[in-house]
């Protein structure tokens, strides 16, 4: 049996169907329909449900989730478990990328000050900024990373990477800093961009002190997790021009709150979640689980296989 969480039935799930008796099953039901389960679809990749329904005993033997990131998914019972965890990583890389030098582009052209004089009907001269030449940072060294590294270096930016493995010449992101040299990177980078997975080493690693250590004039994006960025820090730096702005795709608590202060700062660009999900990014996601599932049935192993322990998709010199 496949249990699919989510209040939306997705599409193309017919081959499926046919293969499997399918329940869709909303968080609530969850507990109940989960024992005798051979397989889970996390559709909604938000849910923090799992760990409340997770049986004491057995459990699916394979989890699977429509979305790069699976920090949701790995409490103790599930990371203790057999159940073999996958991801979907591959469809969200070049959307994301895209977007990130759409936020790049922005921020050096002053689009978000264009639009908002725009709206109040102001005619104010500026001068810009070039790209040519810019230094980037790419914190996270997975596919997303790297196609990020790959769509700057291309628009003519000066890329290199942090990761858990130091590189001098990275196919993608050029030089890449070890985790543990952080500090010395954001000191050089005019851009720095988060694309790293949520783990407990990388929870809450851009905090006041290493936004002192990036320059002045640098800007923070931000497509990873929320929870990499010590939000309160990062509103007091941009208060007291410690950096000069920042774009977030995402955020500790989401929606971000009404009365959040980086709703109303102009230096700051808020996004609601949404920097991988182009048209047709949910048929995707359907096509890869389905695909999935065919190597599943077959017995053959799966893609995007997580290790648990490390909270991500490994590979090596990652």
């Amino acid at each position: 049996m496949v249990v699919l969480i989510g209040d939306v039935h997705p599409r193309g799930m017919d081959d499926v169907e046919r293969r499997a008796n399918v329940r869709y099953v909303r968080e609530t039901e969850l507990a109940d329909a989960l024992p005798g389960a051979d397989v889970l679809f996390m559709w909604d990749f938000l849910s923090e449900a799992l760990a409340g329904a997770w049986p004491r005993s057995g459990g699916p033997a394979w989890v699977h989730i429509a979305s790069a990131g699976v920090d949701r998914l790995l409490f103790p019972g599930l990371v203790e478990s057999d159940t073999v965890v996958t991801n979907s990583r591959g469809v969200f890389d070049e959307p994301i990328a895209e977007y990130v030098l759409g936020l790049v582009l922005t921020f050096a052209k002053d689009l978000h000050t264009t639009v908002r004089l725009q709206a109040g009907r102001r005619w104010r001269h500026r001068e810009t900024e070039r790209i040519t030449g810019a230094r980037a940072l790419v914190v996270g060294t997975g596919p997303i990373g790297r196609a990020i590294g790959r769509r700057l270096s291309a628009a003519g930016l000066a890329v290199s990477g942090a990761g858990r493995t130091a590189r001098d010449a990275d196919p993608d992101l050029g030089v890449v800093h070890p985790m543990e040299r952080l500090d010395e990177a954001l000191a050089e980078a005019d851009y720095v961009v988060l694309a790293a997975p949520l783990t407990p080493q990388t929870r809450g690693m851009i905090d006041a002190a290493a936004l002192d250590r990036m320059r002045p004039s640098a800007r923070l994006i931000n497509v990873g997790r929320g929870a990499l960025v010590a939000e309160a820090d990062l509103v007091k730096a941009l208060r007291d021009g410690r950096i000069a702005g920042a774009a977030l795709d995402v955020f500790e608590d989401e929606p971000l709150p009404e009365s959040s202060p980086l709703w109303d700062m102009p230096n700051v660009v808020v996004s609601p979640h949404m920097s991988g999900d182009v048209v047709g990014w949910r048929d995707e996601l359907v096509r890869l689980f389905a695909a999935n599932f065919d190597r599943y049935v077959a017995g053959r192993p799966l893609h995007n296989v997580v290790d648990k322990r490390l909270g991500y998709v490994g590979s090596p010199a990652r």
